[in-house]
């Protein structure tokens, strides 16, 4: 069998191009292969809470100064919120530019509400700010694994591993056990993802023999503008932020392949959140950074899903004929700040918080979300991509910020010099000059 066909990377890009061509040919048998990428993020869920935990835990006990966490935590809250304003105001730049909706011509009149009857249950969830706060605090401890809520198990992590820490040295073998069953958990995500290319299959197949190329080309103008928008902000905003930081946008890219690809075949970044947390640590970035950043930055910074939500807003406007004020836009920066923040988590988000946003400005009918309900899928793509590659960069620029990656070892490993084991128990704390996970040099 050739190189490339026993790696993962081979075997999900056969998988790719096997769905969109069995969507084509065989849309009915495609249709029903739906259940294998469901069952793939599942089997990856399943796992994902107590496996925050322990690795966040396993971090504040390694890192010892609970100042030091706190202070990590801050920083990633303000770099997430300044590169998410980034995001709303490019969303609505790209809008006023390409102008996606104009000439549509649409009467909302005609539009059907019963479609959006699943989501707009769900906005309450989304505007009540007291209410989302409130839900940061589980009702009790295991009904926040129970539920998978990981902002939840975050809190309770921190909390625990800040208990541990200040016990000293008697909670040291509770410390170890949870290392140990944290290490016992990547290696059972390790199983899984080995199914990734039937996840993939599933898919892929399933939407596009659902949808069809047909059901992009009366919105492709927004979907190419969203595209478009994506990859302008990953490269420029992103790739100068990282930049900044020492280090190169392409290569950690490259570096994430995998991943990369799962994410783009599933539309879900959550398939991956263990192994891009691995792979992270094995870079060399101190792993109570990781367990902190990564899995906070899945609700707090959202950078593609902001930029869609400000260009879908206007975009709705712009099809229904609905003239927007200074005023209007400023509103719909402002709301979105808000509402991006509450994404996760609820079902159907980026719809739910698109009616969010909306009903906060009278201006546009909500019933415009009608619109954009059957491209939706294909811009989670895009959405998905663009978030997992902001919460990885935003990971590595706090490691930065904080001196908590080792930039030697960072630098080999992405320069394909070593190939970093995301096999070993979990990485110690950096020290300097220290890599912080076992290298295996590259064969040549």
């Amino acid at each position: 069998m050739p190189r490339f066909l026993r790696s993962l990377f081979g075997q999900v890009v056969v998988a790719l191009v096997l769905g969109v061509a069995l969507g084509i040919v065989r849309p009915d048998l495609a249709v029903a292969l739906k259940p294998l990428g469901d069952g793939f993020i599942k089997l990856i869920k399943m796992a994902i809470a107590p496996l925050v935990f322990g690795v966040v835990v396993h971090g504040i006990v390694g890192a010892g100064d609970l100042r030091k966490v706190g202070r990590v935590g801050l920083k990633a809250l303000v770099y997430f919120e300044a590169v998410t304003t980034i995001a709303l105001l490019l969303g609505l730049v790209l809008a006023d530019l390409v102008r996606p909706g104009e000439g549509m011509g649409i009467d909302p009149a005609t539009l059907d509400a019963r479609l959006l009857a699943g989501y707009t249950a769900n906005v309450g969830q989304v505007t009540d700010t007291t209410g989302f706060l409130l839900k940061l605090i589980p009702t009790t401890i295991f009904d926040a694994f129970t539920r998978g809520d990981i902002l939840q198990v975050l809190i309770i992590a921190v909390l625990f591993g800040a208990g541990l820490s200040l016990i000293g040295e008697s909670g040291r073998p509770l410390a170890a056990s949870i290392e140990r069953i944290t290490a016992v958990l990547f290696k059972m995500i390790g199983l899984i993802v080995r199914l990734a290319p039937l996840g993939v299959l599933g898919a892929v197949a399933f939407t596009v023999g659902r949808y069809g190329a047909g059901s992009l080309l009366q919105l492709a103008k927004l979907v190419m503008t969203f595209y478009v928008g994506v990859a302008l902000f990953v490269v420029v905003v992103l790739g100068g932020i990282l930049r900044l930081s020492g280090f190169s946008l392409f290569k950690l890219l490259a570096y994430l392949r995998e991943e990369l690809l799962v994410v783009a075949g599933t539309a879900s970044s959550d398939s991956v959140l263990p192994q891009v947390m691995r792979k992270l640590e094995a870079l060399g970035i101190r792993d109570s950074t990781v367990g902190l950043v990564i899995p906070t930055g899945y609700s707090f910074n959202l950078d593609a899903f902001s930029l869609y939500l400000t260009l879908a807003t206007v975009f709705i406007a712009q099809a229904t004929g609905t003239a927007l004020s200074f005023h209007d836009l400023a509103l719909i920066l402002g709301i979105s700040l808000l509402t991006s923040k509450g994404a996760h988590g609820v079902p159907g988000s980026a719809i739910v918080v698109l009616a969010a946003t909306l009903s906060a400005v009278p201006a546009i009918p909500v019933i415009g979300l009608v619109l954009v309900l059957s491209v939706d899928w294909f811009i989670g793509i895009a959405r998905a991509l663009g978030n997992l590659v902001g919460n990885c960069v935003a990971t590595v620029v706090v490691a930065a910020w904080e001196g908590d990656i080792d930039r030697e070892r960072a630098r080999r490993v992405l320069d394909g010099e070593v190939v970093a084991s995301t096999d070993a128990v979990l990485a110690a704390p950096v020290e300097a000059g220290q890599p912080s996970a076992p290298a295996i040099p590259r064969a040549h």
